[in-house]
């Protein structure tokens, strides 16, 4: 997932990566190779913080991974399809929390 940040210039901005977009910037730079468990992804990647939203709200990759119904991923394709849905609902939740913060101030 990515979204472009607003602008008025005519510049091309860069995209906001999120979710599994930015796991993916991360698993770019590892040296992991598949097969992998998640405790090997986490290794690898060094447990980093991965945004789950365009405003740039961090998770720990280790929690994503506890959020997955799987232990063992065959291919990189199946890690970020795998983690999808706990970045959703991360996301998802995120807004939910937001909406109510707002309406409380």
């Amino acid at each position: 997932m990515a979204a472009r940040p607003p602008t008025d210039d005519l510049d091309d901005p860069d995209p906001v990566e999120f979710g599994i977009a930015a796991l993916d910037a991360h698993l770019e730079e590892a040296d992991l190779a598949f097969p992998a468990t998640a405790d090997e992804v986490t290794a690898a990647l060094g447990d980093p913080a991965v945004p789950y939203e365009p405003a740039g709200t961090t998770v720990a990759l280790s929690t994503v991974l506890e959020r997955v119904d799987r232990e063992r991923f065959e291919s990189r394709q199946e890690l970020l399809d795998a983690t999808h849905p706990a970045f959703e609902r991360l996301r998802e939740r995120g807004g939910l929390l937001a909406w109510l913060r707002s309406l409380l101030a």
